[in-house]
């Protein structure tokens, strides 16, 4: 999209008439990657190929013979979670016009109609369904139990009411590499829910990072995030119980080798001097900057590695 200075006035929902402020005009093609959350499809079809790429190592099968499995499964697993958020964007259309970093979303400027988001949301989740059906019952299954997690659990019940709603919404975050596996061997092995439990562990430490630095944004739409309720002390604190919870992982994930193990261990301990060293200058804004980079870091590496190992 080219860098267009035409603006156009955002309707706050429930607000008839009510202007919010000036949103730079988009694209179709624009509003439907923000409807589907493209960021966070991308980065969990990460952690997902990585689970079905393992799947194929751990039990000794080509990985072009299983091309077809490969395509059904990412596909599937984009569907469902494109899906899955487009209904927490038709869900949370009444406060995410409070927060700048959401106030920009298709259903708060009134581009798309919450009815046809709601429709795309659950059209798309019957799809993904389908495809994954083409692997096996166990990743559809895997598929729809993260759907429900993520739209019912987290984002109709958990999140505006309790202050766990990190850790709820962490289930459905730590899903794709089940599914990866799943799609290839429905009788999933302890590296798979290793893979989901370390997924499981590192959502909290790296949503608390960005509650951090969006906590007046939180306070102001009335969702109890960690640092808004307990405040920032004791947010740090869990985050360091978070990422202690990520290093006896590795251990059991031995048959990755020597090597996979010992850099997941500097990553863990890193990340945690990292916090420690950053707590000096007193600036917990820049702290929670720091440990959220890491965090996207953290992942990125950990997940790619696992699949370079198993080429060396």
């Amino acid at each position: 999209m080219s860098n267009s200075r035409t603006l156009t006035k955002a309707v706050i929902p429930g607000d008839k008439g009510s202007l919010a402020t000036d949103i730079p005009k988009t694209t179709m093609w624009k509003d439907f990657l923000a409807l589907i959350k493209i960021g966070i499809v991308n980065s969990n079809l990460i952690t997902a190929f990585t689970g079905f790429w393992l799947a194929l190592q751990f039990l000794d099968k080509g990985f072009f013979a299983n091309l077809d499995i490969l395509f059904y499964s990412m596909i599937g697993s984009a569907l469902i979670m494109a899906g899955s958020c487009s209904l927490n964007n038709y869900i949370d259309r009444d406060i995410d016009h409070l927060m700048e970093r959401t106030k920009s979303r298709p259903t708060v400027t009134g581009k798309v109609k919450p009815f046809k988001v709601a429709v795309m949301g659950i059209g798309l989740i019957l799809i993904g369904l389908i495809f994954l059906l083409l692997t096996t019952i166990t990743a559809a299954v895997i598929g729809l139990i993260g759907v429900f997690s993520y739209v019912v659990v987290y984002s109709m019940w958990s999140k505006r009411r309790h202050v766990s709603n990190t850790i709820v919404g962490s289930v459905s975050g730590a899903v794709p590499p089940l599914i990866g596996w799943a799609a290839v061997d429905p009788n999933l092995d302890i590296m798979a829910w290793m893979l989901f439990l370390i997924m499981f562990a590192w959502q909290p430490p790296h949503f608390y990072a960005l509650a951090m630095r969006r906590s007046e944004e939180y306070r102001k739409a009335g969702i109890p995030m960690l640092p808004v309720v307990k405040g920032f002390a004791t947010t740090k604190i869990h985050i360091y119980c978070w990422i202690a919870a990520l290093i006896p992982l590795p251990f059991f994930m031995s048959e990755l080798g020597l090597p996979f193990v010992i850099l997941a261990s500097v990553l863990n301990i890193g990340w945690i001097l990292a916090g420690i060293y950053t707590n000096k200058f007193k600036d917990d804004m820049k702290w929670a900057r720091v440990m959220f980079i890491y965090s996207l870091q953290y992942l990125t590496i950990i997940f790619v590695a696992m699949v370079i190992v198993t080429l060396i």
